[in-house]
């Protein structure tokens, strides 16, 4: 199967291009731009060029020479922003191939003006103004003349006009349309400079070249022209992108008319920015959002109507003018008045240094302490690559320390309402929870508003995974792994419980919540983290933070929380353990709600073992499979009070104690469940109105991050709260 298109733009690509995309030799269309691409570009891909129309290597770090068969092509290929070491003769002439700031600035002496970084001017600097009417003719406008921008290429192009005044830089091909279709036109609106437009698909830049050194009022011209408000099928386009001034992001996700409240109405961007190397720079750059198919394939990505530079400062003297000096001396004013309120807030000022090594002392007395310096390190300043879980506490990476040991970091969300004295104190008691089916913390630290835990890092990732992963992440657990895996919760669930000074209950008892080390040996985690983020005193809970599926019916419905609330917790864990199979993933027929439902129902019919995992085949204990079955269904009765303590659990099982497991009216339970649900489902509209949720962070392909960000976790109820140890993100 031949490949024909490939597409992995932004997506955090690292290291060399692989020379294996040379094999692909019916490739047309080639978009590795805006990577951190690094090494020179392989031989092997020269026997791309009988196909390849489209390719897009700009923004990377490639070195080394540009191939001539690349200079010499007919196709449209874009290598600027890179550092190249040498290319053939290239003299800034109009060409298919952009080689704008391409080459690297060890070599940019020798090389022409467009390609060094910045575009420097060849000359000395004399312009102080810039009017470009983008996609149009020449024309007067507002006693300015507007200079006319009518080239159409645009896949990758760079021209430049009126000995060196003014450039642009375009990059990309339209998705399934490669017409070349840069400009736009529309006569209904009403002034000149919005009649007409420039577009791209991937990147647009324009330069002003050439200007004095100073201050620069830049305003951008805006009009939706392309799409339209007539209630047809052009009226459901949207067109985002993020607009930059010298490299600074000054409108991320711009809508132009969305911003200008309608289509085909105009809108400006205004800001100050200051040109110090003779070269000012705006970039247009579509992020992946928006229509792309909808109304029309082509419409899409960046558009521009006008550009309107103009100095704040006097053009005879060079001196600011009046109005200038007076901004500039206000705005510095109110701005040494803004840094003194945050740094007052902050605690910045006076006693921070006092408090500091107060705050220092105090989690040292309790646990390990770790600088931010030190955990940026282990994490290598929590990169993207190191983040292995997103939990419904905040982010979790992985990270090495200086003597190899692995860690797991938890970077708990500012969100939490207590003072930082108050969670010290909370930290200390979970520190004090110390036991082998418990994952350990640490250490901690706290700087700032940055709040981390510190775990060991368990080399098995999570009991889900391992049962009810993907294919490539399950283990292949037999009998005596399961066995000891259901024990080791339970010591673990006992000892919280019953043996502890410090009396836990965990909340959100479920299978990703259950930690594998190297052995397989099961541990407990995010323990304490619910008492860390909440204010409640009593057992009466405010705020629901378990999952459904795995939460007691008492503690769903009223929010009342007791320790058996966990036991109910641990008998769906157990279900799972023995059956493979997720409680909440599980229907065999319709009519089930979940693997519990089923379990009632093979309970009723006396053929509870028809749960065991197929996988294990007839290599298991048929006796200890039932035993622990009729355990699972103990520790779910609706009724909290006929539930065993883990303690007895532990007997039962081993055979100290006689099971009676209950006969529960299946009817019952579905009431109960259905309310439990109704009731979570009111707490989340509830809630959500009066709460932001985090928007969710979508795939990119092929990046380092292929990840599924979760949403951050409501107060009510966690739907997939993932744990700190979490190695790999599992997509919903």
């Amino acid at each position: 199967m031949q490949l024909h298109v490939l597409i992995l733009k932004n997506c955090l690509i690292k290291g060399a291009i692989p020379e294996y995309l040379g094999g692909f030799s019916e490739l047309k269309i080639l978009d590795l731009s805006f990577n951190s691409l690094s090494g020179q570009i392989p031989d092997s891909m020269a026997s791309l060029n009988l196909y390849l129309k489209f390719m897009f290597l700009s923004h990377n770090s490639l070195t080394g020479e540009i191939p001539s068969w690349i200079t010499g092509s007919e196709g449209n290929f874009d290598l600027s922003y890179n550092n190249f070491t040498r290319a053939a003769d290239y003299n800034c002439q109009p060409s298919k191939v952009n080689l704008a700031s391409s080459m690297s600035s060890s070599e940019s002496n020798s090389v022409a003006w467009c390609l060094k970084k910045d575009l420097p001017c060849s000359r000395k600097s004399k312009h102080h103004s810039l009017f470009i009417n983008c996609g149009g003719t020449t024309t007067d406008w507002g006693g300015h003349e507007y200079e006319e921008d009518l080239v159409p290429e645009g896949p990758s192009y760079f021209s430049y006009y009126s000995s060196e005044k003014w450039a642009y830089s375009s990059t990309g091909v339209f998705l399934n349309n490669d017409r070349g279709n840069f400009l736009a036109m529309n006569n209904n609106m009403s002034e000149e400079i919005y009649k007409t437009a420039r577009l791209a698909p991937s990147s647009l830049k324009y330069y002003g070249l050439c200007l004095r050194s100073g201050s620069y009022k830049v305003r951008l011209h805006f009009a939706e022209i392309q799409y339209s408000d007539d209630m047809t099928y052009n009226s459901i386009g949207r067109r985002i992108f993020d607009v930059s001034i010298q490299g600074k992001l000054i409108r991320k996700n711009f809508n132009i008319a969305e911003e200008a409240k309608g289509f085909g109405k105009a809108i400006t961007l205004d800001n100050d920015v200051t040109v110090v190397n003779g070269t000012l720079e705006i970039h247009l750059y579509w992020a992946g959002k928006g229509t792309t198919l909808v109304p029309d394939r082509g419409v899409y990505g960046p558009l521009i109507s006008a550009i309107t530079v103009t100095p704040n400062f006097h053009v005879e003297t060079g001196d600011f003018s009046t109005e200038t000096i007076v901004g500039i001396v206000v705005g510095a004013f109110v701005i040494v008045i803004l840094i003194l309120l945050v740094l007052w807030k902050t605690r910045c000022l006076g006693k921070k240094d006092v408090e500091d090594k107060e705050l220092r002392q105090a989690i040292e007395s309790r646990t390990a302490y770790f600088s931010l310096r030190q955990i940026k390190a282990a994490t290598n300043d929590f990169d993207c690559a190191n983040k292995i879980g997103e939990g419904g506490f905040g982010p979790v990476y992985k990270g090495v320390l200086p003597d190899d040991a692995e860690i797991a970091v938890k970077q708990l969300s500012p969100k939490s309402k207590q003072g930082t004295r108050e969670f010290i104190n909370e930290l200390g008691m979970i520190v004090a929870v110390q036991h082998p089916n418990l994952v350990k913390l640490v250490g901690c630290c706290i700087e700032g508003d940055q709040l981390l835990l510190v775990y060991e890092h368990m080399e098995n990732n999570s009991l889900a995974r391992a049962l009810f992963g993907r294919e490539e992440q399950l283990l292949n657990l037999d009998w005596p792994s399961r066995k000891k895996i259901f024990l080791q919760i339970a010591r673990g669930l006992t000892y919280l419980h019953e043996e502890s000074r410090l009396k836990i209950v965990h909340r959100d008892i479920k299978a990703t919540n259950v930690l594998l080390d190297r052995d397989l040996n099961a541990k407990i985690g995010d323990f304490g983290l619910a008492k860390l983020d909440s204010e409640e005193k009593t057992h009466i809970s405010t705020r629901i933070a378990g999952t459904i599926g795995y939460m007691a019916p008492e503690y769903a419905m009223r929010g009342y929380l007791t320790d058996k609330a966990d036991v109910y917790s641990f008998g769906i864990v157990a279900l799972e353990i023995v059956s493979g199979k997720s409680n909440n993933n599980f229907r065999p027929i319709e009519e089930f709600m979940n693997l519990l439902d089923w379990a009632y129902v093979l309970q009723e019919q006396g053929n509870l073992l028809d749960l065991v995992d197929p996988i294990l085949g007839s290599n298991y204990s048929k006796k200890e499979a039932l035993r622990m079955l009729n355990l699972a269904l103990m520790c779910t009765n609706p009724s909290p009070t006929l539930r065993p303590s883990m303690s007895t659990v532990i007997s039962k099982f081993q055979g100290k104690k006689r099971i009676r497991a209950p006969i529960v009216n299946r009817a019952t339970e579905h009431a109960m469940s259905f309310k439990s649900f109704d009731n979570i489902s009111l707490d989340s509209r509830t809630q959500s109105s009066s709460e932001e949720s985090r928007e969710e962070r979508t795939l990119s392909i092929s990046d380092s991050c292929r990840a599924y960000s979760m949403s951050a976790r409501s107060n009510h109820a966690d739907m997939d709260n993932y744990t700190p140890e979490t190695k790999i993100l599992q997509s919903a």
